[in-house]
């Protein structure tokens, strides 16, 4: 492998990264609710989601046709991809799933301490 070609997919590589980033920061900003994930798991949905919709994209469009993702039909698939990944990721995370009757901490509701006030007649 000669230097041109590594820079090549050092180059692909990083695009991918970037506009993965991008395409899943779109995606939690769709996406109502507080996510289970941090910065790490938006990077892999977004670049996951990307992968894959412009890979159905791919398979579906006309022979001899490439899919590239910095376009805007590539933003379109990716943020698809992304939603999806990231709808199953709260899903089997249990965020709006909870089996049994176990109320998990974050649902429950704490009461307000009403001030007291002593009053002198």
């Amino acid at each position: 492998m000669d230097f041109d070609q590594l820079a090549l997919y050092a180059n692909l590589a990083l695009t991918w990264i970037g506009f993965g980033t991008v395409v899943g920061l779109a995606a939690k900003a769709v996406m109502p609710g507080r996510d289970p994930g941090g910065a790490i798991a938006t990077v892999l949905m977004g670049i996951a989601g990307t992968l894959i919709g412009c890979a159905i994209l791919q398979y579906f469009s006309e022979a001899g046709r490439t899919v590239k993702p910095i376009s805007l039909e590539g933003f379109a698939v990716g943020s698809g991809g992304a939603l999806v990944i990231l709808t199953f990721y709260k899903v089997l995370g249990g965020y709006w799933f909870i089996e049994g009757e176990f109320q998990p901490r974050r649902m429950r509701r704490r009461r307000r301490r009403r001030a007291t006030t002593a009053y002198d007649d």
